[in-house]
């Protein structure tokens, strides 16, 4: 997979992530929320500090170009992959990126072991 590096969308992927300690920057959707909870017991909060640790420690961020039809709306989605607890755990989200950097949120749609 190929990595984000397009410098706009990095930066709001960045910034959206150092906000992971309050409400609004990183948004789970129900499946992902009741994964982490199920299969890690972890919070939003927790797994959110955990996706910028990996971020901020040099880990890999995919940008993925979207083909399926009933996502086609966003243009990319962003994967990735790293170790929670000794799992390895696939991330698929999606940058909603704002004009505004401060407005920007990454959205976690979904959660599973890689």
């Amino acid at each position: 997979m190929p990595p984000l590096t397009d410098p706009e969308r990095l930066e709001h992927y960045r910034k959206a992530l150092t906000n992971w300690r309050y409400s609004g920057y990183v948004a789970y959707s129900q499946l992902a929320d009741e994964w982490i909870r199920s299969e890690l017991g972890q919070t939003q909060r927790a797994f959110s500090q955990r996706i910028w640790e990996h971020v901020i420690g040099g880990g890999e961020i995919d940008e993925v170009r979207e083909t399926r039809p009933e996502y086609l709306v966003h243009q990319f989605h962003h994967d990735l992959r790293f170790e929670v607890g000794g799992r390895m755990v696939y991330v698929e989200t999606r940058l909603l990126m704002e004009r505004d950097i401060e407005d920007t949120t990454i959205y976690v749609v979904n959660i599973h072991d890689a």
